[in-house]
């Protein structure tokens, strides 16, 4: 599915988030960064896996972790999904595809038999330095802020 492999450096890119301000990758140079693509808001797993991440929000900061999500919904959208699921985390919007294309995570599914083009759930964690250091391609939905934090202290004891 993405061309990018753990070691690389994350694809530099600047969005807006779901108050209309602008967000980039520099923005968290020196940070560590969970970087999670989904499909879109405020659908069933896309839903199970934001409320995974608010819940377990606490134990990210306290690893240093920060965390922003990006679906091609626009802003509008992502507002009522931080609203109504009460999200502490940024959303970007991306519509046009600049970021997803960058990270390589929209492709060919498929669903019941029947072949469509669309965004695969994926999460990169990036370290302080940019680097990716961590790709989770099918990540754990209900137990995905546990698979994060496990994989960090892994790379970052």
């Amino acid at each position: 599915m993405t061309n990018i492999k753990e070691g690389d450096k994350a694809p530099a890119f600047t969005a807006k988030d779901q108050n209309g301000q602008l967000v980039s990758l520099a923005d968290y140079k020196g940070r560590p960064l969970i970087l999670y693509f989904y499909p879109e808001d405020d659908t069933p797993t896309c839903t199970i896996q934001a409320c995974n991440l608010r819940d377990n929000y606490a134990l990210l900061k306290r690893e240093g972790l920060s965390v922003l999500g990006v679906s091609p919904d626009e802003e509008k959208k992502h507002k009522k999904f931080e609203a109504k699921y009460d999200l502490p985390f940024t959303l970007l919007s991306d519509p046009a595809h600049k970021i997803i294309d960058k990270y390589g995570v929209w492709g060919e599914k498929q669903l019941y038999g029947r072949h469509y083009m669309g965004l695969h759930r994926t999460t990169f964690l990036i370290d302080g330095k940019g680097i990716i250091r961590k790709i989770f391609e099918r990540p754990k939905n209900k137990a995905h802020a546990a698979e994060i934090v496990k994989a960090w202290k892994e790379i970052h004891p």
